[in-house]
């Protein structure tokens, strides 16, 4: 294919997306959103296929674009072919037919950034760097790079449209509710997600900015609580139902917020780790629990939301007071988090699911079908485990290219006796003059940031006369994480 006929190419195929749309709509009944028939074998091959292209393929793809491997365009061409096919899948299918929906107007808006995005791959992989190509080039790569790392995003609101359309939910007075269940469901679990990452793989770049984590938790809670406490209720109109107490809410989260990004910095202006967000989050558990629901269903799914929320919360409290003891990471590299660091993260997984599986519609269905709260609580956290699974390979894919030697493993060192550090947190192993954790080789740098940290632990087991030796004015958090 040339040049000039790569563009031609999906033109015609946006053209052909925009001339297509959902047929059908005249065997709805008027005033319903969803046709009486069931989904056909079609429609549910389109959604597998989206899900697998959206859901699974393109993040992979993505990963191994920021990595440059060299596996990132097949898996990428792999991903479009599919997406492409179950488009138009999308719109041959028989049985149930659907009113006009959102679903159906964003998936046009989603192809055209596809397409976007597969034109800004072909142009950078033809290698166009003279004349006015060299220019624009860097501006390319960046739109290539944005509209890459954005496109997960984008794909989970798609698919929470689809599943919305499929079911013909969240329409007319049932909106409201279902937008406060799934854009703070997904904000759970995206704040799920970016604690992961820090965890794992985010260190350096906090440490670049020069903030503790619960400044821009803090931030983010503040501006959330201020949307919050003047968008719950309609002001003018009469208290009805919960707004109160999801007004009430955000004003706590805004001032809150605003106390957490006080407290993230030390008097000299170093960041300091601080606990308003866990607690904020362990609030919100404990007024969510307690929420007054019209089903019995529905008051239990609440409820356990409630306590995982809380959960979520006070695990994070233990983590950064005695797993941690307000330090900001074992290991700047993230490669040997405690075990306990990945259950906070875990619960804001589930707990916006649990979250995103309550609104009315869903309960009123699944009450009026017999299912227990337990099977589908349980269900529920399944779905938490399977993301976190993912979330978690993903990161292992970029941090092994990222930091290759923490992926380094001596089989030979393995077995050597092992001393424990006085903290309790890891076992090291002393081989060739470097400290090894559980079998695992470090660098020499990371090796000196051991030994600064046991000669910071000893230091309370020196006398006075010796500790005036010291110099003084070192920051205990420099001399735990920094390399020399």
């Amino acid at each position: 294919m040339s040049t000039m006929s790569v563009p031609r190419f999906f033109l015609a195929t946006f053209l052909a997306i925009q001339v297509s749309a959902h047929g059908g709509h005249e065997a709805v009944p008027e005033g319903e959103a969803i046709s009486g028939d069931p989904i056909d074998s079609t429609l549910w091959l389109h959604m597998i296929i989206m899900g697998v292209a959206f859901g699974i393929i393109f993040p992979f793809g993505m990963v191994l674009g920021i990595i440059r491997s060299r596996w990132h365009v097949p898996v990428q061409v792999v991903g479009t072919i599919l997406a492409v096919v179950a488009y138009f899948m999308g719109h041959a299918h028989k049985g149930r037919q659907f009113a006009k929906n959102v679903h159906a107007s964003f998936a046009n808006s989603l192809m055209l950034l596809l397409i976007i995005q597969v034109v800004l791959g072909v142009y950078l992989k033809l290698h166009l760097e003279k004349g006015i190509n060299g220019r624009i080039r860097r501006y390319m790569v960046l739109g290539h790079g944005v509209l890459g790392k954005a496109m997960p995003v984008v794909s989970w609101v798609q698919m929470l449209f689809g599943g919305i359309t499929a079911l013909g939910f969240c329409r007319d007075d049932h909106l409201g509710q279902c937008l406060a269940h799934f854009i703070m469901g997904s904000a759970f679990i995206a704040y799920g997600i970016v604690m992961t990452i820090l965890l794992l793989v985010g260190q350096f770049w906090l440490r670049h900015t020069g903030r503790s984590q619960e400044f821009f938790d803090s931030l983010i809670i503040a501006a959330w609580g201020c949307v919050n406490t003047f968008t719950e209720h309609r002001w003018g109109g009469p208290w009805v139902h919960n707004d109160l107490q999801h007004t009430t809410m955000g004003i706590v989260w805004w001032c809150a917020g605003l106390l957490g990004m006080w407290l993230s910095r030390k008097r000299n202006g170093r960041p300091k780790r601080n606990l308003i967000p866990a607690i904020v989050i362990l609030l919100t558990g404990y007024g969510m629990s307690a929420h007054p629901q019209n089903l019995p269903l529905s008051t239990m799914v609440h409820t356990m939301f409630g306590y995982t929320l809380m959960a979520a919360g006070l695990t994070r409290i233990i983590e950064i007071s005695f797993v941690l003891r307000d330090q900001s990471t074992f290991s700047l590299d993230g490669s040997d988090p405690h075990s306990f660091q990945y259950l906070p993260p875990f619960l804001l997984y589930a707990s916006g699911f649990l979250f995103m599986g309550a609104t009315e519609e869903q309960m009123q269905l699944l009450s009026d079908a017999g299912v227990t709260h337990v099977s589908y609580i349980l269900i529920l956290y399944s779905v938490a485990f399977i993301l976190f699974l993912f979330v978690n390979i993903l990161l292992h894919l970029y941090a092994v290219h990222a930091f290759p030697e923490s992926a380094q493993f001596n089989r030979k060192n393995q077995q050597l006796p092992k001393t424990r550090r006085t903290d309790s947190t890891s076992s090291y192993t002393e081989a060739n003059g470097t400290l090894q954790p559980n079998g695992y080789t470090r660098s020499r740098s990371e090796a000196e940031q051991v030994h600064d940290a046991e000669a910071f632990e000893l230091q309370g087991l020196i006398s006075d006369d010796e500790y005036h030796g010291h110099k003084e004015g070192d920051d205990d958090e420099d001399t735990l994480v920094n390399p020399k």
